[in-house]
């Protein structure tokens, strides 16, 4: 489903998000469904793009993101593990390198310049969680915000500027 409407999100799971509109949404029922998402997301990425990932505390940021590297890596079981207390984890893939961050710690805009992601944005790919520690400084990127539902299933809703090549490439992952 693809609308050019803006998504209001809920404040409790992600106080700031960019003013950008409904791309795509699609429905998770499952883990595998999840998972297959992520690989078809992965095979649209390239490596100067940037993926910013909001949701509520266990939305599924996190797996989305593994899923995501671990297509890139071409290893199914590569422990990929949460950036959550060293904040970034870069891996080295034969498409280019990955930095996964989660800025869910940081309390001053001021630590995002010691994490290094400016030198990464637009040169390798960037999977950025709890991207409203950015705010207003966006990023060039689509956001993918995972929403539960009341059956304990997610929703992935993909917000991105108008007219972005890359919105359009995971538009095409959403519709697979």
């Amino acid at each position: 489903m693809t609308s050019a409407d803006p998504v209001s999100l809920p404040s409790d799971d992600a106080p700031i998000l960019p003013d950008w509109p409904v791309a795509a949404q699609l429905d998770l029922g499952d883990e595998d469904v999840s998972n297959a998402l992520a690989q078809r997301i992965s095979d649209v990425l390239e490596t100067e793009d940037t993926l910013l990932l909001s949701g509520a505390l266990g939305a599924g940021k996190t797996h989305i993101a593994r899923a995501l590297i671990r297509r890139w890596m071409g290893k199914a079981d590569e422990p990929v593990p949460s950036p959550t207390f060293t904040l970034v984890q870069t891996y080295a893939t034969k498409r280019g390198d990955i930095w996964h961050a989660d800025l869910y710690r940081l309390s001053d805009p001021q630590e995002l310049d010691e994490l290094g992601l400016d030198e990464a944005f637009g040169t390798d790919l960037c999977l950025i969680e709890w991207p409203d520690r950015l705010a207003p400084d966006w990023p060039d990127a689509c956001l993918l915000h995972l929403e539960r539902q009341p059956d304990d299933t997610r929703r992935a809703v993909l917000l991105a500027p108008e007219g972005k090549a890359m919105a359009a490439r995971l538009i095409e992952a959403f519709a697979a």
